[in-house]
């Protein structure tokens, strides 16, 4: 097998999974109509796979699924790339150990995003998850790098997978397609149980010593395996 068939076999394999992720976003309702995507960086390439602008969620198929550069520019597909391929490629090009990318408007979450207004580490499945407070990055309008640019910024001062992107939503990274769209999972599931707390009171802060304890465990030691961390 040449090395152009292994890149277009990996390229498809990649449309597949990143198109079957994007029914995690409506099953676990993150989404609404046709907002929303899921990326994957393809390895050893300056490429991207990413979800169409405009398609909806059950028409949604692999050969759907789009690939540009690293810059944006489409390589492979019948249908425009996602209005946030920008902000993914950005991403990609400043961030080597980012292999996914996700981007949704949940519901609590935004609503904090709404606020410019970090979740704050009240929860041991935030100290867990995200070693902290998840931040809320600048405003940025879409369609450049300002997005993006607001995305890296916020997480090299963070252990935290998820940013808040004011007045927007969420955008989640991680070591794979999968595992970004874990961090948009839980960030909108703790992001719910928070604000529901601040409703009958004011939620007690982890110790930030603990919060470093908890956060060395749930990477080093929890689960079956290191480095593959699934749903609990």
């Amino acid at each position: 097998m040449t090395a152009v068939d292994e890149v277009r076999r990996t390229i498809e394999r990649l449309r597949r999974e990143v198109c079957d992720l994007h029914a995690e976003l409506t099953r676990y309702g993150l989404v609404v109509w046709t907002a929303g995507n899921v990326s994957a960086r393809v390895p050893g390439e300056d490429a991207l796979v990413i979800k169409p602008s405009g398609v909806a969620y059950d028409a949604l198929t692999p050969a759907a699924i789009v690939v540009t550069d690293l810059h944006g520019n489409l390589l492979d597909g019948d249908l425009s790339p996602s209005s946030d391929t920008a902000a993914h490629a950005y991403v990609y090009r400043h961030r080597p150990d980012v292999n996914g990318i996700v981007h949704t408007h949940s519901t609590y979450a935004t609503a904090w995003a709404a606020r410019g207004e970090p979740i704050p580490c009240t929860l041991t499945m935030i100290a867990d998850e995200f070693g902290g407070e998840i931040p809320v990055g600048p405003f940025a309008l879409i369609g450049d790098d300002s997005i993006g640019r607001g995305i890296v910024e916020t997480l090299a001062q963070s252990r935290s997978d998820a940013v808040l992107m004011r007045n927007h939503g969420v955008f989640a990274v991680g070591a794979s397609a999968k595992a970004a769209v874990k961090a948009a999972v839980m960030c909108e599931d703790v992001a719910r149980t928070v604000h529901i707390s601040r409703q009958i009171g004011e939620p007690v802060p982890i110790a930030p010593e603990d919060v470093d304890r908890l956060y060395a465990r749930y990477k080093n030691i929890y689960g079956q395996q290191a480095g593959e961390r699934e749903l609990r």
